[in-house]
């Protein structure tokens, strides 16, 4: 007995030591920190003078303002507008170093040092001494075993060796996967995240994996025991689940195992009865803690799970046998004043937070992976992740070394990060060609080892023969477009006239797996200038600079905030159009924007709603943008976005209900409002409307006669007793309507107007657009960037005064909409740089890569005469084109009236070549009009 009681004794203290002494050992703080751009390998000198510079770690060496400062101007060329510029940037090795010491009660234990993210390969020295191999990850932590050189109680010195160059081709042109890019994050060298030493026990136990079971309400729970005791012994496992928000014990499970020595995988089930399952709605989440214990031992090990069951039958997209819809948008590694994705969850809340007020559900990591805090705080907020390997190649299986280092990456993400319920998808990159059977063989190989993820073999793809349908093992399919057609707006927009009862039904015919659409929107918007004060960390706003310098010179800059408006009020109204499309088709699972953000790099692509900060720019709240991105969003088909007062408005009401529970016993309303009063409404119930789309819910009909002057009106469907609701405009004009010519003459003959305008006459000048020389008239803006793709028209939208008197009967905002449609597909846009005087009444946005001055409407007096160009077709077809009709009104109004005085132009002249040779026209000189 006396024995029993001294071992117990002997026991109890060796726990109680274990608890006292620190199990880790935090390594940030100063270290010093030298530059080895030649190569030659300092790490000879470790203890010399060479470390003379200091870094604090975490961090990197453009936060320590260490490497070549940055000697770019600012001006409207490609280095500086291909993306934001470092400050400080350095490529090559680098060695940090500093001293450390562990307890001395580690004697016989492992040490493992741990550094959470390196870009790209480390090596690691104690005392001078080597540490066997390096580390290479772009994406998992760098972890390497000192046991064999740690002196517990003596002091060290740590040496690691950070090599940030290039090491596989991964990647297109100029490095553009975000893993490994100067495009959004850049290319760094230092450490981040957790950077510590980490005592091992003898025997421990690691990569512990639980696989939820949801059918059978249990969690597998699989792991490796490292027993270097070099004897077996019997233990005991006990697995404690506890719900992580109370802390409270669902599930206990204990097991015997013999522990052999060495290393061996054990496999066990936990029961969860009454576990609460994980999603956006209920993001329940549960620990699990593994004990081991033994007569001379106790270890422990937790990770976090969620209970879910993601699937697909056939084309639909499944949680937890629901329905699944996914509002998603990009994540490229942007982060403007590290260069470099936070490492802690305050970063990670920031964005999802973000992202959460806007609808979304989903984040896309684009040719990368984030960091394990990012996982933590999509399992907490319920956001569905798509990861990527690093790579974005076109030649896939030519480097032996990069199709290496792509499947060990995967493996180790799956490792790392494979128990977040939150990483849902998984694609092997982004559009990608080269050898497709190594692609479906690691796909189908970690498929097979991990069931917990959906897996595609690319994000896209335009290699021949690949991209317009699944590949045969694909779980799901990310593009952009079918065999059978498009699947984004971007090849309808500006081809079809504006119909809103359209969706990509016949496109996806046949599908065999769930459809996300592919990179939807890239509508640039306009620089916001207001942003170049934001950038006060490592990366420099050289573009936005060079652009507000260039708007200066050019007398522009008083107009810069216009365009940021005008032009991202027109990428809302499309970015809405293209997720209501992807809601009313009933075999898409979701949609990936680019972007809901702005992404920096390739060409300054300023695509989103939010700055790069994940700040709003102002075009649109998340309360107006949840309108028609949230779980429940009431839809409207109608065929049109402009009518006559002859016509009737017939809708047909729908509703995507991708919400908590099903809607029953529900009502659903609707109303027709113009600027002053609500002019009709009606109530439609529904019964049930089930988790998913559901169609043809009720329809409206309402006679536009009552409509006397040209109009907008708004539409609004509402599900009462929520707060779910839409709306839309369309635009009503008089279906009979006088163009009375008055004192204006019209003429398409540059020479005929200057004739006009010397006798005196008020004269509208509208060329034929077709032969006029100019940009092409488009109604969507520039796509991605005018950089990046340089042969494209590259006007942004408009911009206009919408109290004008030559638009009082042609009602608008001061951005383009949808009733624009007509006049900016039937037009050329003019270039009046050189001209001086007068004044746009239309101004079309020109790109920032340009900044000319533009217009499709435009005022002034020559002489005694009084001039209006008018450069979009107010010629033709009148009898089916009620926009042109209406505007023509509107200008022979304004321009018949007192209000018509615009300002001299001095030098009208100068657009002549704009027209061709001048020559009169065999039209009147009265027009074709009277």
């Amino acid at each position: 007995m006396k024995s029993s009681w001294a071992l117990l004794s002997m026991f109890l203290f060796f726990l109680c030591a274990c608890s006292l002494e620190p199990q880790k050992i935090d390594l940030s703080g100063e270290w010093t920190v030298a530059l080895d751009s030649a190569d030659v390998g300092l790490v000879e000198n470790w203890a010399g003078e060479l470390y003379s510079k200091s870094i604090t770690l975490p961090g990197t060496l453009d936060e320590a303002r260490l490497g070549n400062p940055d000697t770019l101007k600012p001006e409207l060329t490609k280095p500086q507008l291909l993306h934001l510029t470092r400050a400080y940037s350095y490529i090559g090795p680098a060695w940090y170093s500093r001293t450390f010491t562990v307890p001395e009660n580690w004697q016989g234990k492992g040490v493992e040092l741990n550094l959470e993210r390196v870009l790209w390969d480390s090596q690691v020295w104690v005392d001078g001494k080597k540490v066997e191999g390096h580390e290479e990850s772009l994406t998992t932590p760098h972890r390497y075993d000192l046991t064999p050189l740690i002196v517990p109680g003596k002091e060290q010195i740590l040496t690691i060796r950070v090599d940030n160059r290039y090491r596989h081709d991964i990647s297109v042109a100029d490095n553009l996967a975000h893993a490994y890019t100067d495009h959004t994050q850049i290319k760094w060298n230092g450490l981040l995240g957790d950077l510590s030493l980490r005592c091992v026990e003898p025997v421990a136990v690691e990569n512990l994996q639980l696989f939820p079971d949801v059918d059978n309400r249990v969690v597998k729970v699989r792991f490796q025991v490292s027993n270097r005791l070099d004897e077996e012994r019997d233990a005991r496992v006990v697995m404690t689940v506890r719900d992580k928000a109370s802390e409270e014990v669902v599930s206990k499970q204990v097991e015997s195992v013999s522990l052999a020595a060495g290393e061996q995988e054990v496999e066990y089930v936990c029961p969860m009865e009454n576990a609460e399952l994980w999603s956006e709605h209920t993001p329940a989440l549960y620990t699990l803690t593994v004990e081991i214990e033994a007569d001379d031992l106790s270890i422990s090990e937790t990770a976090s799970f969620g209970m879910r069951k993601l699937e697909h039958r056939g084309a639909q997209l499944l949680l937890n046998d629901r329905p699944l819809f996914l509002r998603g948008t990009l994540e490229c590694c942007i982060f403007p004043l590290t260069g470099t994705p936070p490492m802690d969850k305050a970063g990670w809340e920031r964005v999802f937070k973000a992202a959460k007020e806007y609808g979304l559900n989903h984040l896309r990591f684009h040719s990368w992976c984030p960091p394990q805090a990012a996982f933590e705080v999509a399992d907490e907020m319920g956001f569905y992740l798509q990861v990527e390997l690093p790579v974005w190649a076109t030649n896939l299986g030519t480097d032996a070394g990069a199709v290496k280092f792509i499947q060990d990456e995967a493996w180790r993400i799956l490792r790392e990060y494979g128990n977040h319920p939150s990483f849902c998808l998984w694609s092997m990159g982004n559009e990608l060609e080269g050898d497709f059977e190594m692609l479906t063989r690691l796909m189908t190989d970690l498929k097979e080892a991990d069931s917990r993820h959906l897996y595609t073999t690319t994000s896209f793809t335009f290699a021949k023969g690949h991209g317009v349908w699944p590949e045969p093992d694909d779980d799901f399919f990310v593009s952009q477009w079918t065999r059978k057609g498009w699947v984004r707006g971007q090849g309808v927009f500006n081809q079809y006239a504006p119909s809103f009862d359209k969706d990509y039904s016949n496109s996806i015919e046949g599908m065999t797996v769930p459809l996300i659409t592919h990179e939807v929107g890239q509508y640039s918007v306009y620089p916001d200038m207001r942003e170049i004060e934001k950038y006060t960390g490592v990366l420099k706003p050289t573009n936005f600079i060079a652009i507000k310098k260039d708007l200066e010179e050019k007398g522009l800059l008083d107009k810069a905030a216009d365009y940021t408006l005008a032009s991202g009020k027109l990428a809302a109204i499309l970015y809405k159009e293209e997720i209501e499309r992807a809601l009313k088709t009933a075999g898409i699972s979701g949609f990936q924007l680019l972007d809901l953000h702005d992404f920096p790099g390739q060409g300054t692509a300023l695509v989103g709603l939010l700055n790069a900060f994940w700040e709003s720019k102002g075009i649109m709240t998340g309360t107006e943008f949840r309108e028609f991105c949230s779980p429940v969003v009431p839809l409207l088909k109608y065929p049109k976005a402009v009518y006559t007062n002859g016509e009737k408005f017939l809708a047909e009401v729908e509703l995507c209900n991708y919400g908590a529970d099903e809607l029953t016993d529900c009502m659903l309303s609707w109303e027709i409002y113009d600027d002053s009063c609500r002019l009709a409404g009606g109530e439609m119930p529904v019964e049930r409307a089930a988790i998913g789309y559901n169609g043809a819910l009720g329809h409206i009909e309402f006679s536009l006669s009552g409509v006397t002057d040209a109009t907008r009106l708004q539409v609004v469907v509402k599900v009462n007793g929520t707060d779910y609701k839409n709306r839309w405009n369309i635009w009503v004009y008089p279906e009979q309507l006088p163009l009375d010519m008055g004192q204006v003459v019209y003429t398409r003959s540059f020479a005929q107007a200057q004739s006009l305008l010397a006798q005196g006459r008020k004269v509208l000048f509208n060329p034929d657009w077709k032969k006029m020389q100019g940009i092409e008239g488009k109604f969507v803006p520039v796509f991605w960037s005018p950089v990046h793709f340089p042969k494209q028209a590259g006007t942004m939208g408009l911009l206009c005064n919408p109290a004008h008197k030559a638009l009082a009967y042609f009602p608008t905002d001061n951005h383009t909409d949808w009733q624009w449609w007509d006049l900016n597909i039937n037009s050329t846009t003019l270039n009046v740089d050189s001209l001086h005087g007068g004044a746009p009444i239309v101004e079309m946005i020109d790109n920032f890569a340009n900044n000319r001055r533009l217009t499709s409407l435009y005022e002034g007096s020559v002489g005694a005469g009084k001039l209006v160009i008018a450069t979009f077709d107010l010629n033709t077809d009148f009898g089916n084109r009620p926009v042109a009709r209406q505007m023509l009104f509107s200008l022979l109004q304004y321009m018949n009236s007192d209000a018509f005085n615009p300002s001299t132009i001095e030098n009208l002249d100068v657009l002549a070549p704009a027209f061709g040779t001048g020559r009169a026209s065999k039209e009147s000189a009265t027009g074709i009009y009277e």
